[in-house]
């Protein structure tokens, strides 16, 4: 026998003994019952901790506990809701019993007196529900994942919409009878009282990953199915703004954005102030005892929300159940009723996640219709986890786009990996549409839809449009015709074309625009991160100082234009663009432009070099190079096929260009010049006032140029009211080579008019505005003063038309009503500066068409 080994493992064994022994002296361990002081029955759910750390927990439902550790620690805390605070003092290192009794926070009624008639007023002193709803705000930010160092999960993303309460006697009817396979699919069971015809489906399967320090956050698509409508319809773009209607709810934000609307939240930091708490009930769910907390609309009029909060009473305060209604007396268009349910699960620290988040939409275009559109968003978590560390290659290399891989999973790996289930309706919606789209019928009615939507006719890789340009006029060209097109991803995702050709009838010129685009990362250019390159040519009228895009100026309801508007210049471009997005939403666009400007029209270039004698100036033709940076944290986008539009968000974004003019370059001019240009959009949320949407800016020009080169402010003369334009500034009226300038557009959202009985039917909506811009004029850029620049433009009477900005900026301001039919905004601009300038107006009315819910 080897004793010697022996005796090594005796010797490890009592030292492990004594070590063992040695640190289980030092544990503090406290056992104890907690009771009523006054009723002397015990109490569950008190929370029960160590004062000065976070290790405690609850007491069961006997009203006993045992907490222990290893931290010297002196006392314990006692807490729960609507009773005094208690702190007991212990004994560090051993085991003890410590009973506890709470006093009552608030003294009993002695008698209670029963009235009829005048309702008691709601008040939020001594309320217990108002102490609780501060308790889960006081416990909100440990209550959600990124407490956590680390989470991960899987998502099941499953949209779907679906026609509500169709006639089961339609698939009847002669000209339906060839659709009946899609008709009878119907849905009886999933909503009470809704009969629904599936029409439309979208699935995500994801993973997730969360890293608190240094935070990171990475999701991977595992898998992504919709329906397919074929080339007329974008299924995708569809996908993307239905999700972003039925925006991820997370209840503990401070706001809740659904249908293009912010609802505060009924636990964000000031809901006591805009809600009434009601205790209703204490339920047992998913074996916890919950306090059932109901709330309500102090004005019904504000976005808000009706419904139920479930909360735990372990001392954490979380929500472990949702009921989200939208008050039904908001201002919310399309919108018959909306509910958002959520449930959570407990982590085996006794925490608790989402598990099961579903938002349910009934759309319609009147109230008293039973028909109409039906949506709902259900988002499923499982394989949660927190506190599992990964390398940091896991949280990096954020992908922006779905390989066909991921686009075309089978049907195996979908009823594997799916965390919830399909109905009987949806799951033969894939099959329903895949035959509708080989229907010849359904191609065409797609088709004509296609055109007066969105004015795009498709020819499979090509479309043809936009038909609001097919026709417009103006007093240089006269009557002009114009037919252009764009190629689609389904040619190809890496070359992009676009062309049109315009002739007007006055003039009897030809104009065109040609532009050829390669993408350099293999996805399409309308998806991000862009990474392009692109070449293009145009020549075209252009109105000095219009904010419209010179593409889209033939638009035929911007023809019509208020007071003299005849001075034009024949532009001819020769455009170079290189356009890179980064994963952290910083990008940059490099360019060169060469351009030829040439005045039409009434408008002419002078110069009075030489004698005084006015020189005609036939064109000026620039060689620019230019830089833009811009920068917009967290930005998304409502994405389609070939376009997509910036989400407006509460983040800033920022820009600043810097565009150098480079002398004799390319049979440029001898002008050699710098402007640098910096801005900043954001849109600041004011809660139940609805939210603003503010642009400052600021430009300087350094070097000496004639006025086509300078800042020619941003002006409108349509009758359309344009955001980011002067609506009562006429063009040409202001240059200038330096400036800055402030644009708010207030939108109250009815904040004021819900008040109002009739307004409040109208569902009409207030927003003002108020823009204002102060710059001016350098003596060395006056052609008053060098005769060698080109002079300002004047009236057949020699008045002038054309001015720097004095001491004083020029401001507007309007106020106006949206939402008329739902579409219309129209407002009273007021100008209150520079009214002695000829032709300009103080006064004025513009309107917009805008679609909002």
């Amino acid at each position: 026998m080897d004793y010697r080994h022996l005796y090594k493992k005796l010797f490890l064994s009592g030292f492990f003994i004594f070590l063992t022994s040695a640190l289980l002296a030092q544990t503090t361990v406290v056992t104890g019952l907690v009771t009523d002081g006054k009723t002397n029955e015990p109490l569950p759910f008190v929370s029960v901790k160590f004062n000065g750390t976070s290790v405690g927990g609850p007491t069961n439902n006997d009203g006993r506990y045992t907490i222990s550790t290893d931290r010297p620690v002196k006392q314990i805390k006692v807490s729960f809701l609507g009773y005094k605070d208690a702190f007991y003092n212990v004994k560090q290192g051993v085991s003890q019993t410590v009973n506890i009794r709470l006093i009552p926070a608030a003294n009993e009624l002695s008698e209670v007196t029963v009235k009829s008639g005048k309702k008691p007023k709601y008040r939020n002193k001594d309320n217990p529900a108002v102490e609780l709803i501060r308790k889960v705000i006081e416990n909100k930010e440990k209550n959600r994942p990124t407490a956590y160092d680390y989470v991960e999960y899987k998502e099941y993303d499953k949209m779907q919409f679906s026609l509500a309460n169709v006639s089961p006697t339609l698939a009847d009817k002669k000209f339906f009878r060839k659709y009946a396979f899609v008709i009878n699919n119907r849905d009886t069971t999933s909503v009470p009282g809704k009969n629904l015809l599936p029409i439309f489906l979208n699935e995500k399967l994801s993973q997730y990953y969360y890293r608190r320090n240094p935070e990171k956050e990475k999701t991977i698509v595992l898998g992504e199915k919709t329906v397919n409508f074929g080339g007329s319809v974008d299924s995708e773009g569809l996908g993307a703004y239905f999700k972003h209607m039925y925006y991820k709810v997370d209840i503990y934000d401070n706001t809740i954005f659904l249908m293009t609307n912010n609802f505060l939240s009924p636990i964000a930091g000031s809901s006591p102030t805009f809600y009434k708490f009601f205790i209703t009930d204490t339920v047992a769910y998913k074996n916890t005892k919950l306090v059932e907390l109901s709330f309500t609309p102090r004005n019904t009029a504000d976005m808000l929300f009706v419904g139920k909060l479930y909360i735990t009473l372990d001392g954490n305060y979380a929500v472990e159940k949702v009921e989200l209604n939208i008050n039904k007396h908001i201002n919310l268009n399309f919108v018959n009723g909306m509910r958002v349910n959520q449930e959570f699960e407990q982590n085996p620290d006794g925490r608790f996640h989402l598990s099961k988040s579903t938002t349910v939409a009934d759309f319609g275009l009147t109230k008293n219709k039973k028909g109409g559109l039906f949506g709902i968003r259900t988002i499923t978590y499982g394989n949660y986890a927190v506190n599992v560390p990964h390398p940091d290659t896991t949280y990096q290399h954020q992908e922006y786009g779905e390989s066909d891989e991921v686009k075309h999973r089978s049907d195996e790996f979908w009823a594997q990996n799916r965390l919830d289930t399909l109905t009987t309706a949806e799951s033969k919606v894939y099959k329903n549409v895949d035959s509708l789209r080989n229907m010849p019928s359904f191609r065409r009615t797609m088709d004509i839809a296609t055109l007066l939507l969105a004015g795009y006719k498709g020819f499979g890789g090509f479309e043809l449009g936009p038909a609001n340009t097919f026709y417009s006029f103006n007093p240089v060209e006269g009557f002009k015709l114009r037919v252009g097109g764009r190629t689609t991803p389904e040619l190809s995702k890496r070359y992009y074309f676009e062309t049109y050709g315009a002739y007007g009838f006055k003039d009897e010129r030809f104009k065109y625009f040609l532009s050829a685009t390669y993408s350099l990362n293999n996805k399409s250019i309308y998806k991000f991160p862009q990474n392009y390159v692109r070449i293009s040519t145009q020549y075209d009228t252009k109105i000095p100082g219009a904010n419209l895009q010179f593409v889209q100026e033939d638009n035929f309801l911007l023809s019509f234009k208020r007071g003299e508007n005849d001075k034009y210049l024949y532009d001819r471009s020769y455009n170079f663009d290189y356009v890179h997005e980064y994963e952290n939403h910083f990008s940059y666009h490099f360019k060169f432009t060469r351009l030829t400007q040439a005045p039409a029209g009434s408008l002419y270039f002078l110069n009075t070099v030489g004698n005084n004698t006015s020189n005609v100036v036939k064109d000026l033709t620039t060689s620019e190079a230019g830089l833009t940076l811009r920068y917009a944290p967290h930005e998304q986008f409502y994405q389609g096929k070939i376009y997509r539009i910036p989400v407006p968000s509460k983040y800033p974004v920022l820009t600043l260009d810097y565009t150098a003019g480079l002398k004799n370059v390319f049979g440029s001019s001898n002008y050699g010049y710098q402007n640098l240009h910096a801005q900043m959009d954001k849109r600041f949320y004011l809660s139940i006032l609805g939210y603003a949407d503010v642009t400052v800016e600021a430009g300087k020009t350094f070097g000496q140029v004639p006025y086509p080169l300078l800042d020619i402010f941003r002006a409108n003369q349509t009758y359309a009211y344009d955001i980011y334009s002067y609506n009562l500034m006429n063009f040409l009226e202001f240059v200038g080579d330096h400036y800055a300038s402030i644009n708010i557009d207030q939108h109250f959202v009815g904040f004021f008019f819900n008040k109002i009985p009739l307004l409040k039917k109208l569902k009409w909506r207030e927003v003002a505005s108020l823009k204002a811009i102060y710059g001016g004029l350098s003596d060395k850029n006056n052609p008053s003063l060098h005769p060698s620049l080109y002079q300002f433009p004047v009236t057949a009477g020699g008045e002038p038309i054309t001015y720097g900005l004095g001491r004083t900026p020029y401001v507007e301001g309007s106020v106006g009503i949206e939402n008329i039919f739902k579409f219309v905004r129209v407002d009273l601009v007021k100008r209150f500066t520079y009214l002695d300038h000829p032709d300009v107006s103080q006064w004025g009315i513009r309107a917009r068409v805008k679609f909002d819910f």
